[in-house]
């Protein structure tokens, strides 16, 4: 299989950083040099996240490597080639993963939105069977945020948690796994009026209107509010006395903790029963898919702060 890898693939690059147009399609990149314990992906699909779009206007500048850069941490695809410590997977396996281990800590200039990309084996999972590659490619970053974020707050069977953006790529994926994974009693989420029904359908037992009431003036307080949109200090107001605030999108505000995530195949692999028992499902834009020439497009629309779920790149290698 490896004979076929070409050395120039096409590829989505910015040279500078900017707005949607600073992004080019290029023909002419050159593949990656897979790395001992890398595999090199044949890309079919990739999602996009804020994380994308930030990094390109420069918000991270002080803290990531500067631009060329190709975007994209959510990749689902065919391995192609193994390096030479790679235990787990060979060619051929189809796998999806976030190929960044820490969002903001060196992250690769190599991303997801081209026709190939090298990543650590140990980032990577087997995509479910009953997944299609878009839908895969939907999920790594944000439910892996959404599960490290649950787990770090402490949250455990019969407990009550808010979150806020519950229609997001992060938030339809807490209030998910707070759901079927973690037993939670009571799930608040906020959304905006059309899309209240929609959070009901995910397993909100409330799905509170945020153009119409503030949530921190509820009666109810919860154990947990998970922060995915930035409400900084407005989350603390919804929590209990001894409770905890998840902040993933703002600095936080005492006694709430912000963090970014360790991608790790581990996680993904633990809730990949769940997947595949479809208890948790990927969430997609409903708009539908973006072709791979669209790309700059795709970020256009979910830089709106509109998208529900997640945008999706798709298909990538026809």
């Amino acid at each position: 299989m490896s004979s076929s890898i070409p050395s120039k693939m096409k590829a989505w690059i910015y040279n500078e950083y900017g707005g949607v147009e600073v992004l080019k399609f290029e023909s002419d990149v050159a593949v990656p040099e897979v790395k001992d314990d890398q595999v090199l992906i044949k890309v079919a699909a990739a999602a996009l996240n804020p994380v994308d779009f930030k990094r390109r206007l420069g918000i991270f500048k002080t803290i990531v490597s500067s631009p060329p850069t190709v975007p994209g941490y959510d990749v689902a695809g065919v391995v192609v080639k193994v390096g030479s410590q790679v235990k787990g997977l060979k060619e051929g396996d189809e796998v999806y993963g976030d190929i960044n281990e820490k969002g903001l800590e060196q992250p690769k200039t190599f991303g997801s939105l081209a026709e190939y990309t090298a990543v650590e084996e140990r980032l990577l999972a087997l995509k479910p069977k009953n997944l299609d590659f878009a839908q895969a490619a939907s999920l790594p970053l944000a439910i892996e945020t959404a599960y490290e974020g649950l787990e770090r707050a402490g949250f455990s069977a019969g407990k009550s948690i808010l979150v806020l953006g519950g229609a997001g790529g992060v938030g339809t994926h807490v209030i998910q796994l707070a759901k079927q994974v973690f037993g939670a009693s009571k799930i608040a989420a906020t959304a905006s009026t059309g899309k209240l029904e929609f959070l009901k359908s995910l397993g909100a037992d409330l799905a509170i209107d945020y153009t119409k009431e503030k949530f921190e003036d509820l009666p109810e307080k919860f154990d947990v509010v998970y922060d995915a949109v930035g409400e900084g200090d407005r989350a603390v107001k919804a929590v209990k006395e001894g409770g905890s605030v998840v902040y993933i999108a703002c600095a936080a505000t005492p006694p709430g903790f912000f963090f970014v995530l360790t991608s790790n195949g581990e996680m993904l692999k633990k809730l990949s029963p769940f997947l595949e028992s479809g208890k948790v499902k990927p969430v997609l834009d409903p708009k539908g898919l973006f072709p791979f020439e669209k790309v700059n497009e795709a970020f256009a629309y979910l830089e709106t702060n509109r998208a529900t779920g997640k945008v999706v790149i798709f298909p990538i290698n026809p």
